[in-house]
């Protein structure tokens, strides 16, 4: 059974669309993006952290964001920070490379 890892950004404009494009088609996991604030293309919902068996934040604040909002239901579940700041575009090859690198030890 594959693994069910969220990306979360702010708005799922670039990073975690990105990560969720690049991932998509991994043989061992199943992935979703979503962002954090209100004006998120996607925004996050008590079922994507529920699906989640994994959620990968791109930064601290999101973590913090992500506890904040949804505290109780994140019980058991692993929140990985991957410390990717938003100064790339969607599919950035810097970002691609980065993701790549920062997400192998999680699902190789």
């Amino acid at each position: 059974m594959p693994k069910h890892i969220l990306f979360l950004c702010s708005r799922n404009k670039l990073r975690s669309p990105t990560a969720e494009a690049l991932f998509t088609n991994h043989p061992c996991i199943e992935v979703d993006s979503a962002g954090l604030s209100h004006d998120a293309e996607v925004v996050v919902e008590e079922e994507n952290i529920a699906w989640a068996d994994v959620i990968m934040v791109m930064e601290k604040i999101h973590r913090t964001r992500l506890t904040r909002k949804f505290g109780k239901i994140l019980a058991g579940k692993r929140i990985v920070v991957l410390d990717i700041p938003d100064v790339y575009e969607y599919m950035d090859p810097a970002l691609v490379a980065l993701l790549k690198k920062r997400c192998s030890t999680y699902f190789s």
